[in-house]
């Protein structure tokens, strides 16, 4: 089952608000995605932490929907609310 590659930016901009969210399919088969955030939420944890961050943000998506998944995370310096 595919998912929009706009679909899968909402749902992690609506989990991730003020981050820099860049969000790639790689294939052009809505199966295949890269996704780089940039947060201030990942200030303090590891890559791990980060990257169990996303993907509790993802849920059943992941599992249902997303075949593959590259991952990056980094951690965004300042509030951009601020």
């Amino acid at each position: 089952m595919a998912l929009p590659q706009k679909t899968l930016e909402a749902l992690l901009r609506s989990t991730f608000p003020g981050a820099n969210i860049v969000v790639q399919d790689l294939r052009g088969d809505e199966d295949h995605f890269l996704v780089e955030i940039t947060a201030a939420v990942f200030q303090g944890k590891t890559k791990l932490q980060q990257h169990r961050l996303v993907y509790a943000a993802l849920g059943p998506t992941l599992k249902e929907s997303i075949h593959a998944l590259s991952l990056k995370t980094y951690i965004l310096s300042h509030d951009p609310k601020n």
